[in-house]
């Protein structure tokens, strides 16, 4: 695996599962608010170590922002080195992520609810862990060269006549 490659599909996963956590959180009152979990985890470390808390807006920007990092490089890791094993390692990686987003802010001392308030709150918390590796070995999938692709339809598998 090239590493423009891993870094590209660990990039698409990351934007993939912010987008669709910012726009399921807006829609749904019950979603998982990772937002809120990601400025608390901020605003501690910063506190911390004796910086200022930004205000709520650009606190907010810098979380997501440090989102998308982190989740490029830990989705990059979907890239493998038997090739046949991409989406697999991807969607094992989304599920670990999930399950750790689960079970790690409690002893983070961070405010669990904002994810555990409920079966249907967990299971999206995991759901969207798992979509951003699959999205991310997909786009590792697509922009590696040596992946084979699987043949599916396209208009110049059509044989004309063949009915």
């Amino acid at each position: 695996m090239k590493l423009l490659s891993a870094l590209g599909g660990g990039f698409a996963g990351a934007v993939a599962l912010t987008l669709v956590h910012e726009i399921g959180r807006r829609i749904d009152k019950k979603a998982p608010r990772m937002d809120l979990l990601g400025t608390q985890a901020l605003g501690k470390v910063l506190k911390k170590s004796h910086t200022p808390v930004p205000k709520k807006k650009n606190l907010f920007m810098l979380t997501l922002a440090g989102e998308i990092i982190s989740n490029t490089l830990y989705y990059s890791l979907a890239a493998p080195r038997n090739k046949k094993q991409v989406i697999t390692k991807g969607a094992v990686l989304g599920l670990v992520a999930g399950i750790g987003a689960l079970a790690l802010p409690e002893p983070l001392g961070l405010k669990k609810n904002y994810i555990n308030r409920s079966l249907q709150t967990q299971l999206m918390t995991t759901g969207l862990y798992l979509f951003g590796g699959l999205v991310s070995s997909a786009a590792t999938r697509f922009l590696e060269p040596g992946i084979k692709k699987k043949k599916g339809f396209t208009p110049s598998r059509i044989k004309i006549g063949a009915y």
